[in-house]
């Protein structure tokens, strides 16, 4: 036999061997008993009414839940050294479905702590469920300011930003390119009125001014009908024309109603951000940064789509389970909770910065991309914008000014 024919039958055996070592331990590690954490989600369906603006959109059925998804099997693929087993067990009620048939379901199968898919109201309606008893809940989808103020609850924790959060990323990027005089248009949706709030708050806080506030006026579901381009570009520019000079035109519009309309057609040549143009989002399919293009494709594999800000904060919300539980050696809801809340807690997020849980209002401090429709511009907080504990929170309410008081 050849030296070559010896070196390659020396490697094959040596491979072999490794593989069978290693199929022992897989064997002896699947016949130890395992500390076990079940984590429930519980989300709505789609509102078959609502279609993308765009056809390039698609229509996506299982937000955030794919997010839950894939980080259950990131947390076993540690945890199976570890002698932990995360169990994922999930329900998708209808859009008019009951809250707390949609818990029990979850309990009955064994479920001991809860990501929440749902908007506010279904949200507020799960807090107050009795049989929840003390079991946290993630929050991966409602970005209500109250809910992090006069609404919170002890076991609530968000993992979705804050409308206040995505708006002061807004305006700490507008305020580094010193467009300082923002036109602010809004959809007629409360939503909208909400998010505007927020916006011209933040503007205020950052030292920007909203020269002009108008609401588009317009039912939602009128775009079907709409006279087309020659159309949209006639009416558009009359309806912003009345603005006082302006740096920036700033669309509040959370649904995707009319937005996406706004760009190219306003009355002066200026850029258009908030919810559509260059927008602050928690995540988007082209942030590629720190380590996010492993993410990204191994979510795409997964769900055969590319992953939402609301399938990122389902991900970040059992990620943060997995990370406590393991920096804890334990499956204990209290040590796992207490770990969560402490300084110690930090959990690589894919975003530049690690991301902790702030104690005063159980909100997750993350760093915030700004993005356009197919680039990431920038990252916040910006450069400048200092805080005497974390630059993270400059985005949100601070401790001395939240509302929360458990």
């Amino acid at each position: 036999m050849s030296t070559v024919k010896q070196t390659a039958g020396v490697l094959l055996l040596g491979a072999l061997a490794t593989l069978g070592l290693a199929s022992d331990a897989e064997a002896q590690q699947s016949d130890q008993p395992r500390d076990t954490i079940t984590v429930g989600y519980l989300g709505l369906e789609r509102d078959e009414e609502w279609e993308p603006l765009s056809v390039l959109d698609p229509v996506i059925d299982d937000e955030g839940v794919q997010g839950a998804r894939l980080a259950i099997d990131d947390n076993n693929a540690a945890g199976q050294f570890l002698g932990q087993e995360f169990v994922f067990v999930e329900v998708i009620m209808p859009r008019e479905g009951d809250v707390e048939e949609g818990l029990q379901e979850l309990l009955d199968q064994g479920a001991e702590w809860i990501v929440s898919g749902l908007p506010r109201e279904g949200l507020e309606a799960l807090m107050e469920i009795p049989a929840l008893e003390d079991r946290v809940v993630f929050n991966a989808a409602a970005p209500d300011n109250v809910l992090r103020g006069e609404a919170c609850h002890p076991n609530l924790f968000h993992t979705t930003p804050s409308r206040r959060m995505l708006a002061d990323a807004l305006a700490q990027f507008l305020g580094y390119k010193q467009w300082d005089r923002w036109a602010l248009v809004f959809g007629n949706t409360d939503e909208d009125r909400l998010l505007a709030e927020a916006l011209g708050e933040a503007a205020q806080r950052f030292g920007q001014e909203v020269v002009g506030e108008k609401m588009w006026p317009h039912d939602p579901m009128s775009r079907r009908a709409e006279g087309g381009f020659h159309a949209i570009q006639r009416e558009i520019p009359v309806f912003v024309q009345d603005f006082a000079d302006h740096d920036v035109l700033v669309i509040a519009d959370e649904n995707d109603y009319f937005g996406e309309y706004f760009p190219y057609q306003t009355w002066l040549p200026r850029p258009v951000a908030g919810t559509q143009g260059l927008k602050a989002t928690a995540w988007h399919r082209a942030h590629e940064s720190w380590g996010g293009v492993q993410l990204q494709r191994r979510f795409e594999e997964q769900a055969d789509r590319w992953m939402t800000p609301r399938d990122f904060a389902a991900w970040l919300a059992v990620r943060s389970l997995g990370e406590s539980s393991a920096r804890t050696d334990s499956v204990a809801r209290d040590e796992v909770l207490n770990y969560m809340l402490s300084d110690e807690f930090e959990l690589a997020g894919y975003l530049g910065l690690p991301v902790s849980f702030r104690t005063w209002n159980h909100q997750l401090r993350q760093p915030i991309l700004i993005t356009g429709p197919r680039m990431v511009a920038s990252v916040s907080p910006q450069e400048g914008y200092l805080h005497p504990r974390t630059p993270l929170d400059s985005l949100g309410a601070d401790e001395g000014e939240s509302q929360c008081r458990f």
